[in-house]
């Protein structure tokens, strides 16, 4: 309930910033419009103004010192007036003078419909050329730096709510973990004090070593949950023979329906918390014979280039869905009808938080298993 609450809050504000965005667009792409057919207004009224000065049997002097008036008010807008020939005649409000550039912009002027035709009689006539304004241009980059404000926006709204999310999970792991690892620091010690006992004692009919090793599995579990939310630290091991230390601790208490295969090098260095990373290989393996419902194979490979560490787990399960790759790793996410669904989540976390590492689902089939890879530093 509390995540699709969460989505629908998600689905507000991306609708909200998108149509606040469209609106924007819309205001300020009429405004350009406007901006545009007022500039070509004024332009239509220089053009005959200039024709009025060509005209040379129009001898009212106030008309032409009008129509000088209006030539020469013109401080923003570019023109360029060529003869038949085109051949430049005049040019104002250019920010250029050389003819290299006068003959440029006059190319990308004759691109546009931005022209009058000056008539001269006797078959005689100028054209009137024009750009945008300098404040139109930049008016005209105006929409996109307001969609890159608006996404900037967007994302430091996203950011902060994606760490105070983040940093509250953190907490909570953190917590929770320290947590259950003093809960079992208590009786713990009790059950050590017991085992102590039994040795003395020397029955042969109470299996001691296996209570032991239990009692011992338990300190290892409480000393993982210690690590959690603190920053563990990181020695060279050899991965081979952790990896295959778990894998025999699992096998001896799994079912004989499933069956185990290691494939890797005698030895190999890598750099990695021995308890962490021996509880990843745990949460796999028991994610993978959830996924075969107890009957399969379970194939671990671990390979190498120059600088990293590649261990594949393999199974014979029922699969995962392309589009479910990434959601296996969220909290929460289970197919089971009992679980908390936190064992890939924390394998993630210990991998990619704790050992700079990276871990996904390499390959699925539908029906022919899962392949998952985990990659750690050298």
């Amino acid at each position: 309930m509390r995540q699709q609450l969460s989505r629908y809050k998600r689905l507000i504000f991306i609708s909200a910033t998108l149509l606040a965005l469209a609106v924007t667009l819309w205001e300020t792409n009429r405004f350009l419009q406007e901006f545009k057919q007022e500039e070509r207004a004024k332009m239509e009224l220089l053009a005959s103004a200039y024709q009025k000065l060509l005209d040379v049997k129009d001898d009212n002097p106030a008309l032409l010192n009008l129509s000088s008036a209006i030539l020469e008010k013109n401080h923003t807008i570019p023109v360029i007036i060529v003869d038949k020939n085109d051949k430049v005649v005049f040019h104002r409000n250019l920010s250029k003078n050389e003819p290299e550039f006068i003959q440029k912009k006059l190319r990308e002027f004759k691109k546009t419909d931005k022209h009058f035709k000056l008539d001269l009689g006797d078959e005689d006539y100028q054209i009137l050329y024009y750009g945008d304004s300098s404040l139109l241009s930049k008016l005209t980059y105006y929409p996109v730096i307001l969609v890159a404000i608006f996404l900037l926006f967007a994302a430091i709204v996203y950011l902060y709510y994606h760490t105070g999310k983040v940093s509250d999970e953190n907490r909570l792991w953190s917590g929770l973990a320290k947590e259950t690892a003093h809960q079992i620091g208590t009786p713990l010690s009790s059950l050590m004090g017991w085992v102590e006992l039994l040795k003395a004692e020397n029955n042969p009919d109470i299996p001691v070593e296996e209570i032991e090793k239990d009692v011992q599995r338990l300190n290892v579990i409480s000393q993982r949950f210690s690590k959690i939310g603190s920053t563990p630290k990181l020695e060279q091991k050899d991965v081979v023979e952790i990896t295959k230390r778990t894998v025999h601790y699992l096998k001896s208490r799994t079912s004989k329906l499933v069956k185990f295969t290691v494939k890797a090098p005698d030895k190999l260095q890598g750099l990695l918390n021995e308890q962490l990373y021996s509880w990843v290989i745990e949460n796999m393996v028991k994610n993978a014979i959830d996924a075969m419902e107890g009957k399969g194979d379970i194939h671990i490979e671990i390979t190498e280039d120059g600088q990293h560490i590649f261990v594949d787990v393999s199974d014979t399960g029922k699969g995962i869905p392309a589009s479910k790759f990434q959601q296996v790793f969220q909290p929460g996410y289970t197919t089971k009808k009992r679980g908390w669904g936190l064992g890939l989540s924390l394998s993630k976390r210990i991998i990619e938080q704790y050992h700079k590492g990276k871990i996904f689902v390499q390959k699925s089939g539908l029906g022919k298993g899962t392949t998952f890879r985990i990659v750690l530093q050298k």
